[in-house]
């Protein structure tokens, strides 16, 4: 029989039960649908958690109080790094950029009958650069601030919207406990990083921070929150991580546990990355189990359908019809099956990665190599479970056939 004729009378025999075939196709469609989305999903959650890393800088290294043992505990570590810390790895360590040190605390802002809680930042004016931030009016902090202790912020965007309204916010004055700060510049939006809103930040100069806001409590130096490197070069991280522990180690008198940990930005996002393709691997296995679901389905309808054309079967056979003809006959309408349930899959899917991707932040995208590979498991699956119904109406006698008809 030509296989363009089998093709067509496949296509016939499927269209006169539309329901079934409908039904039957359903198990594909899901599948299709599931590892077509959550794959792009997964893709667009990567996407999103390495921009979220690139935001806070490039090749950047941040220094944290407490070892990395501290870290784990629920206790707060305690405060081991100070401003001379910062001014040391700026001068001593050749493979360090720039240098930011971060001094932070959560206050109430007030300008006339409006309070805002915002996390008040004192740091330094390499911190832009450093931390990839810039002014959208007005100015940021400079060296001269920081040496004369000025009474000078810098508001997020977010933060100066809901302090000012539609006041112009250069110049004027907010207070922040129980001291009066001159605004002297408004940040470009950054948006949220890791859940921490950086739009409602007030950035003031660490030295007035240490004096004014929080108080002097290390014997040491002026105490830092954390501190963020910047390396020249994307190839010289590991050596500047190493330089970097070594220098403290030695300032701190440190022979044993270290009292501070130094984390790479890259080493993050890898962890980050291997994390989410982990579980986009997961969610698309999970979601091919449909697929599996979906062929059986498939194979449980043309076994049915053996039983029910058992008279067309004989009938075939007596006019010549070999057992080839019937076996390739019952395959290409599974195929179809799956093929055309794995079509109609792609597009919901598609649908939905779009869907996601225009509702969420998540930059959800469709992957071709998703789409072919969704589609080619869904028409081998009915391939597969094809034969099974296939041979068996092969095999059947033509005699018996038409006897038990």
């Amino acid at each position: 029989m030509d296989i363009f004729e089998s093709v067509k009378m496949a296509v016939t025999t499927l269209t006169a039960n539309k329901l079934r075939s409908s039904l039957t196709m359903l198990g594909i469609i899901i599948g299709n649908a599931s590892v077509i989305s959550m794959i792009g999903i997964g893709e667009g959650a990567q996407t999103f958690i390495a921009g979220q890393v690139n935001s806070l800088g490039s090749n950047l290294l941040f220094i944290i109080p407490g070892s990395p043992e501290a870290q784990s505990r629920p206790v707060i570590p305690p405060q081991t790094l100070v401003l001379e810390d910062a001014e040391a790895i700026a001068s001593q360590v050749p493979s360090v950029q720039e240098v930011a040190p971060t001094l932070n605390d959560s206050q109430l802002v007030t300008f006339r009958n409006k309070n805002v809680s915002s996390s008040i930042v004192g740091t330094t004016p390499e911190f832009l650069s450093v931390r990839s931030f810039d002014v959208a009016k007005g100015r940021f902090l400079s060296k001269l601030d920081l040496e004369r202790q000025e009474n000078v912020v810098a508001l997020g965007s977010e933060a100066a919207e809901q302090l000012f309204g539609n006041t112009q916010p250069i110049g004027q004055y907010i207070r922040i406990k129980n001291s009066t700060f001159q605004v002297i510049g408004i940040m470009q939006s950054k948006g949220s990083t890791f859940g921490d809103n950086q739009d409602m930040n007030v950035y003031l100069p660490l030295t007035t921070m240490a004096n004014r806001i929080v108080g002097r409590s290390s014997p040491y130096g002026t105490k830092v929150t954390f501190i963020s490197v910047s390396v020249k070069d994307e190839k010289l991280m590991r050596a500047a991580q190493f330089q970097i522990e070594n220098l403290l180690r030695l300032r701190h008198n440190i022979t044993k546990e270290d009292d501070f940990t130094v984390r790479n930005q890259k080493d993050l996002m890898n962890t980050l990355g291997s994390i989410t393709g982990a579980l986009t691997l997961m969610l698309a296995f999970v979601a091919a189990i449909s697929l599996f679901v979906g062929g059986i389905g498939i194979m449980n309808i043309m076994l049915v359908s053996v039983t029910e054309r058992t008279k067309e079967i004989g009938l075939r056979k007596a006019i010549g019809a070999s057992g080839q003809d019937i076996l390739i006959q019952f395959m290409i309408e599974a195929v179809i099956l799956s093929a055309a349930g794995g079509a109609i899959g792609t597009g919901f899917g598609i649908g939905g990665v779009l869907l996601v991707s225009a509702f969420t932040p998540l930059q959800a995208s469709v992957s071709p190599v998703a789409i072919a590979l969704a589609v080619g498991v869904s028409g081998s699956i009915g391939l597969f479970f094809g034969i099974v119904p296939a041979k068996q109406a092969a095999k059947l006698d033509p005699i018996v056939a038409l006897r038990s008809a």
